[in-house]
């Protein structure tokens, strides 16, 4: 007999109910396992977190006892006696000071070089007044562990700027002559405060420039005897003519060579060493140059001038200048440098050692 409408629906209820809830219980039991398995997952980060962070502080811990052992290494102090060395009787050297490119009577404004510089007339007297002075100081100052029998005071030229240029005629505060006999007292007396002030031996070695040329043209078999400053040098030394502790080496070649020791150095202006510019510098042309020259007659050191750097290139001394940065520095883009001339020592034993500026307050 078939069922009543009210009894299928009962029967289909009572079918399908335990079939729901096996579902429901599966879904619910993934679902826990889920949750399990995240909140297991949360755990070993956390877990992994926990030991980096305990290995991170062990490490800390064990640099921080490294330093700790190391601290107490170093507050455990052993000391031992200094005792000061007097100078050695065989401690000796002789002191040398570059004197070049001082330009003397050339002005120099300051609004021309964006005020980098200003030179004058009464400005380069001050500074040369400081350079006689500091380099008597200095020796004084060595000369407390070192003797320094011996002096070598080397002119190296462009002592005035002259009129070679149609600009240096506008700018120029002394005529060519006036300004040499200007530099001349100034040097003559320079030397005159060196010899009061120091007791040794002074040689001087001069050299003249291509600025105090009387021809148009720099010369070269004939180029001092067309120089202003080799005239100039013959008066200085004939100033101090029969002093027994002074000599003067001027001459006429490019080159003069002074033995100091068992070092020869070579003494020029320098501007018979070729620069155009470029990235090297002056070093490129001065190594060149100073190759060629040593097949013809070795020099262990050579000093020069004129290019207004100062600049220990290691068997070369090239010296600063008195006047500093002008325009005709600025328009050629010439490295802004201050006024400088150098210093420096030939020990006995060891050659070149100390080398300084000599720089300036105005």
């Amino acid at each position: 007999m078939p069922s009543s409408p009210k009894n299928k629906a009962s029967g289909r209820q009572f079918f399908y109910k335990p079939h729901t809830e096996r579902l429901l219980m599966k879904q619910n039991k993934v679902s826990e396992q889920v949750s399990s398995d995240v909140q297991s997952l949360k755990h070993e980060q956390v877990r992994r977190l926990n030991e980096k962070k305990y290995k991170l502080l062990l490490g800390r811990i064990s640099q921080a006892e490294k330093e700790r052992d190391a601290v107490k290494q170093i507050s455990e102090i052993s000391t031992f006696t200094i005792t000061p060395k007097s100078p050695s009787g065989q401690a000796e050297a002789t002191a040398v000071v570059l004197a070049s490119d001082w330009h003397y009577e050339e002005r120099v404004k300051s609004q021309d070089v964006n005020g980098l510089n200003k030179f004058d007339i009464p400005i380069a007297n001050e500074r040369i007044k400081q350079f006689f002075t500091a380099t008597a100081r200095m020796i004084d100052v060595f000369s407390k562990d070192i003797k320094i029998p011996h002096l070598v005071l080397a002119l190296l030229g462009d002592f005035i700027s002259n009129d070679i240029h149609d600009e240096l005629v506008e700018i120029n505060q002394r005529t060519p002559i006036d300004a040499v006999i200007e530099v001349q007292n100034l040097i003559a007396s320079g030397i005159e405060f060196l010899l009061k002030n120091y007791k040794g031996d002074v040689l001087v070695v001069c050299h003249d420039g291509n600025h105090s040329r009387t021809t148009k043209k720099q010369r070269n078999a004939t180029e001092s005897g067309h120089s202003l400053e080799f005239f100039m040098y013959h008066g200085i030394a004939g100033h101090f003519k029969g002093n027994k502790r002074i000599k003067f080496l001027i001459s006429a070649s490019y080159h003069s060579y002074v033995k100091v020791y068992d070092q020869t150095i070579r003494f020029h202006h320098g501007h018979n060493i070729k620069y155009q510019g470029g990235i090297g510098g002056v070093f490129i042309p001065a190594f060149k140059a100073i190759s060629q020259w040593n097949k013809g007659h070795h020099a262990d050191l050579d000093c020069f001038g004129h290019f207004h750097q100062q600049r220990d290139g290691g068997n070369f001394l090239l010296n600063g200048s008195l006047i500093g940065y002008n325009a005709y520095a600025l328009s050629i883009k010439a490295e802004f440098e201050k006024p400088k001339q150098t210093f420096f020592l030939v020990d006995k034993r060891r050659g070149k050692t100390v080398t300084t500026p000599i720089c300036f307050d105005i």
